[in-house]
C-alpha cells in the first residue's frame, strides 16, 4: 500500500494524473458513446498496459428542490437493468459548445417542464471510472417555475413514459439509505442535499464553477509523449 504524504486532511482531493499514452484505437463506434482501447505506461520506463473503456461525452443532472423541502423525482424505464427507476432529470452533454449549466436547464425543461431561477453545483461524480470516462455534474435548482405549454418538449421512447413525483427530502434520503432507489445520480444528489441543507446550502459552489474533470477540459495527451503527473 502506498501512503501519500503532504496532503492536508481538510483539502485533499482527486488530481489529474496524465501518463504516457502509447496509442488509442476505437474498438466500437456507437450512437452515443464509443469503446476505445488505450495502451499506456504508468511511469516513463514502465511496462505497457492496455485498457478498454467507454469514451463518454459526459452528462449533467438536476436535483430540484421546492419551497416545501420536496425534491422532484422522475420514474423512467432503463433497459440494461430491466427496471423502472426513480431518478432526477438528467441528460447527455451532446450539444457541442453548450455551457454545462445551460445543458442542465435544457434537460430540466425537456424532462420536467420546469425552469429554475437559482442554480448551484451540488456534487461532481465519475459514475464508473474503472470502465467509463463519463463525468457527471449534479446541480441544485431552486426558484421553480413552469415552462409555458406552447414551449414544452415532446417526449418520445422511454421518456414518453416519464412519471413525475414530488417527495419530501427526508423521505428521499430514507429511500436511498434503505436501498429502495438505485440511480447513482439520484442517490448521490439526495444525500448531498441532505448534508448541504444543514447550513442552508451556504457551502455550495456557484453554478458557473469550472469543471476541469470533464474530459472536454483535459489537455490533449500527445501519443508517445512523456507527461508529468
Amino acid at each position: 500500500m502506498l501512503l501519500v504524504a503532504g496532503h492536508d486532511s481538510d483539502t485533499f482531493g482527486d488530481e489529474q494524473s496524465p501518463r504516457r499514452l502509447l496509442g488509442t484505437t476505437t474498438v466500437y463506434e456507437g450512437r452515443v458513446w464509443d469503446v476505445v482501447s488505450e495502451e499506456f505506461t504508468l511511469t516513463d520506463d514502465g511496462e505497457s498496459i492496455t485498457r478498454d473503456f467507454i469514451r463518454h461525452p459526459g452528462a449533467v443532472a438536476v436535483l430540484v428542490l421546492n419551497d416545501d423541502d420536496q425534491v422532484l423525482l422522475i420514474r423512467q424505464y432503463r433497459h440494461p437493468v430491466r427496471m423502472a427507476l426513480w431518478e432526477i432529470p438528467a441528460g447527455l452533454l451532446d450539444e457541442e459548445g453548450e455551457d454545462f449549466v445551460d445543458a442542465a436547464a435544457r434537460e430540466l425543461a425537456e424532462e420536467a417542464d420546469l425552469t429554475a431561477g437559482r442554480w448551484h453545483v451540488l456534487v461532481d461524480l465519475f459514475l464508473s471510472p474503472g470502465s467509463s470516462s463519463e463525468a457527471l455534474r449534479v446541480y441544485l435548482a431552486r426558484g421553480i417555475g413552469d415552462v409555458p405549454e406552447s414551449d414544452r418538449h415532446t417526449r418520445t421512447h422511454e421518456e414518453a413514459e416519464i412519471e413525475l413525483k414530488w417527495v419530501d427530502l427526508d423521505t428521499a434520503i430514507s429511500a436511498a439509505l434503505e436501498g429502495r432507489i438505485h440511480s447513482p445520480s439520484a442517490v448521490a444528489a439526495i444525500l448531498a442535499a441532505g448534508v448541504a441543507r444543514g447550513n442552508g446550502f451556504a457551502d455550495l459552489r456557484p453554478a458557473t464553477t469550472p469543471w476541469p474533470e470533464h474530459p472536454s477540459q483535459h489537455s490533449t495527451w500527445p501519443r508517445g509523449a512523456v507527461l508529468e503527473s
